[in-house]
């Protein structure tokens, strides 16, 4: 029970839960900012983001373990359904459910923002499955960055804020716009890793469409993004506070430079959960800066 309970955790992958947390603390930041906050709703969203984010693990598990994707050779630890320590119907139940309870929970926010919420939950709900599955999965086809930035920056960020503060704002796209990319730097990270067994099974990230220095390339700007982000909020007015956020920044470009010396399983998966830290410290601190 205790070893079928840890291939579960494992399979949420922690590493990857700041993705969904720091958005919201950023959107929940700059509507108190600007005067408004309703914690009800911005805890409905996190509960959304983090249920989405786990959902969407789960799912990526089971449907690259059933195209064979994650395959032995690969550098990364090993997946559930890959390594057959889950079966397949299992983890789809499990993908479907948390998918399930993070739309249901979703509709909570209709109170607080329309009924248009209603169309965001269905589509947020829908990419989660579609970035490893349907008919044209996002991530076979080059996309999933693309995904991760909108999904996981401007939509987390500007639902947040709509939803306390009745509108949206330039600083609120902007603030999705810089905790996007830098979360995107997971997926750079982790499609770094995994370039040759991605090409080797036909999974046509943006790194094996376009290369291993691409991705370093976008790393980089990704993380410059954020800093610039940061510097615009500063100008604003908004306080010398946020400039603590320029410290991920700055880590995440160290990381970004050690992407072509690492190697090896336990290199990479250290390099995987410094990029997520990257990102809640990015939130954290920035989120505390915006507030006070």
């Amino acid at each position: 029970m205790k070893g079928k309970m840890g291939h579960w955790l494992k399979a949420i992958r922690p590493a990857t839960l700041p993705a969904g947390a720091a958005p919201v603390l950023l959107g929940t930041a700059l509507a108190r900012a600007d005067g408004f906050w309703l914690p009800s709703a911005a805890l409905i969203c996190l509960g959304f983001a983090l249920l989405a984010q786990v959902g969407s693990n789960f799912a990526n598990d089971y449907l690259d373990g059933i195209r064979g994707t994650d395959g032995p050779e690969r550098l990364g630890p090993e997946r559930a359904v890959g390594a057959g320590l889950i079966t397949p119907g299992a983890m789809r139940g499990a993908a479907l459910l948390t998918l399930g309870a993070a739309f249901l929970l979703g509709l909570a926010l209709i109170a607080y923002g329309g009924w248009w919420l209603l169309v965001v939950g269905l589509v947020c709900v829908a990419a989660a499955w579609c970035y490893t599955g349907g008919p044209y999965p996002l991530a076979y086809h080059g996309w999933g960055d693309v995904a991760v930035v909108f999904f996981f920056g401007i939509v987390a960020v500007l639902c947040t804020y709509y939803v306390q503060a009745g509108g949206a704002s330039l600083d609120a796209l902007l603030l999705g716009l810089g905790s996007g990319f830098l979360t995107n730097n997971i997926l750079v990270v982790n499609n770094y890793r995994d370039l040759e067994a991605d090409r080797a099974a036909g999974k046509r990230t943006l790194l094996v469409r376009l290369g291993g220095d691409f991705g370093r390339m976008l790393a980089y700007f990704s993380a410059s993004l954020a800093a610039s982000v940061v510097v615009w909020l500063w100008m604003r007015g908004y306080g010398v506070g946020v400039l603590l956020a320029l410290l991920p920044c700055g880590w995440s470009f160290i990381l970004s430079r050690s992407l072509r010396r690492t190697s090896g399983r336990a290199a990479f998966g250290a390099a995987l959960g410094n990029a997520g830290r990257v990102v809640a410290l990015y939130g954290i601190l920035l989120a505390l800066g915006i507030s006070l």
